[in-house]
């Protein structure tokens, strides 16, 4: 049994424990691996079923003074992060929960090694962004066990400052990796700076990137600190400029929260809007936290879109995509072996009439095949040489257009596999990807189908629209 295999038990055994239904889908997820691995989108050693955490996880992203640590510290009833106005720490925290009261905190070693926790083999991706002398996971990643119940079950992620200058390309990656693994994704804003120019890179990365994800319901934005804003401004009028300032990123729709920590606010004169402004923060603050309280109710649903997504993009557009990127290399080898040939053959025969050179005989049945041999051989050398010329090529192009990295490295991976050397000796006859036909379609059309029967089965679970008694196995 292999590494994977092995992993993706052991995934399963465990997510049984949440729900009865999340074996089955962790099946369907290998299901789609085969078809993946028949296209050459994924490698041997990764799975779609890879991409689920173990645990529900709550990721909390930011900009530096917009009072993350200290909502954490808030939620788990634990001064566990260090607060202040300026950066402490620039690492990633994974928070999980712990039967000792001492708190602990285990370095970066601990995440990239263990298979369970989300940052798993993550040093490989931070080794190709950084500088030589700074490839240390323990530089980026940190473990801090804590006692509180409100954690128990789950995963708590606090982000470094998201404008911090300073390993830079690898906070974007590390961010990127663990969004599309949560959950339950808080982002944070200072209510007190609502200028959309010192914020323009925020908002891009948080907002603006976010809002066309098919789980974008998945984000809260939230601006926090409005006990400082009350104090020294118009609430009103700080809320209408972060409402442009949202806007201007693309959030045109949806809601966003208005909190402050109660435990560390600074005392408002009461007045009518600053007590409308301090209901409207506390019933914010509640939904907040029932919101990731019932966060293992929601991550069965999304890991069904999940699969259904993932299904639907590898048919509906990975596919199409590569059909796309083979043409348009056989197009690119057509219109380059015609150029080559041409201009071969306009070379060649101003080299013989200069020269004068006498043809050789190729009545000669010796040298015919002489001849014949060594111009196929050269002609066969000459087609591999373009077609791995103008694959590199497009390979170059492919790595600047397609940002999202999980799509990129599959596209890049499969267009690789579709037009290799043994490809490339076919080149006429290719006209669809490696195995693609009827088989795959029909897979991915049964994974869909399973994706309804989960859905029923998970409404069966949380819901009794009929109000018939009935017993329930499942954990919710």
């Amino acid at each position: 049994m292999s590494r994977l295999d092995t992993r993706l038990n052991k995934l399963k055994e465990h997510l049984k424990e949440e729900h009865t239904i999340f074996p089955e889908i962790v099946d369907s997820f290998r299901l789609l691996d085969k078809v993946a691995y028949k296209l050459g989108f994924l490698s041997p050693d990764e799975s779609y079923a890879t991409r689920l955490s173990w645990w529900p996880m709550i990721s909390v992203l930011g900009a530096y003074s917009s009072g993350k640590s200290t909502f954490i510290n808030h939620y788990l009833k634990h001064d566990l992060q260090q607060t202040a106005t300026q950066a402490l720490d620039d690492k990633f925290t994974v928070i999980c929960f712990s039967s000792d009261d001492q708190i602990k905190t285990l370095p970066g070693i601990a995440l990239d090694a263990d298979p369970r926790f989300p940052f798993y083999r993550i040093s490989r991706d931070i080794l190709e962004l950084t500088a030589e002398n700074d490839q240390r996971i323990d530089a980026y990643l940190q473990l801090k066990t804590c006692p509180s119940e409100q954690v128990r079950g789950k995963i708590l992620i606090d982000s470094p400052g998201f404008d911090a200058d300073r390993q830079r390309s690898s906070t974007l990656r590390l961010t990127e990796h663990i969004i599309a693994l949560s959950d339950l994704v808080l982002v944070f804003f200072d209510a007190r700076h609502p200028e959309p120019g010192t914020m323009r890179d925020t908002l891009k990365h948080l907002v603006a990137n976010t809002i066309e994800r098919p789980d974008s319901n998945k984000f809260l934005y939230i601006l926090n600190q409005m006990d400082i804003t009350t104090r020294e401004d118009n609430p009103e009028e700080v809320v209408a400029a972060w409402q442009r300032s949202l806007a201007q990123a693309g959030l045109t729709t949806g809601r966003f929260f208005r909190i402050y920590n109660p435990e560390r606010c600074i005392p408002i004169k009461e007045t009518p809007i600053t007590e409308r402004i301090n209901k409207k923060c506390q019933a914010d603050l509640k939904e907040i936290h029932e919101r990731m309280g019932t966060i293992g109710r929601e991550r069965a649903y999304r890991v069904i879109g999940m699969l259904e997504e993932a299904a639907k993009k590898l048919e509906y557009t990975i596919v199409p995509q590569l059909q796309d990127l083979i043409q348009e290399w056989k197009k690119m080898v057509y219109w380059t072996e015609l150029g080559v040939v041409t201009f071969l053959a306009i070379f060649g025969g101003l080299w013989l009439a200069t020269t004068q050179m006498s043809i050789p005989d190729l009545s000669q049945p010796l040298t015919f095949k002489i001849f014949s041999s060594l111009l196929i051989v050269s002609m066969i050398f000459l087609h591999l040489k373009i077609c791995s010329m103008v694959r590199e090529r497009m390979l170059k192009h492919i790595r600047t257009t397609i940002t999202e990295e999980f799509t990129r490295d599959g596209i890049m991976r499969a267009f690789r596999k579709n037009t290799s050397s043994w490809r490339a000796l076919l080149i006429l006859f290719i006209h669809q990807p490696v195995g693609w036909g009827k088989k795959m379609r029909k897979q991915i059309g049964e994974i869909l189908n399973n994706v309804n029967q989960y859905v029923e089965q998970l409404n069966d679970s949380f819901t009794n629209p009929s109000g018939t008694v009935k017993e329930y196995n499942e954990k919710s």
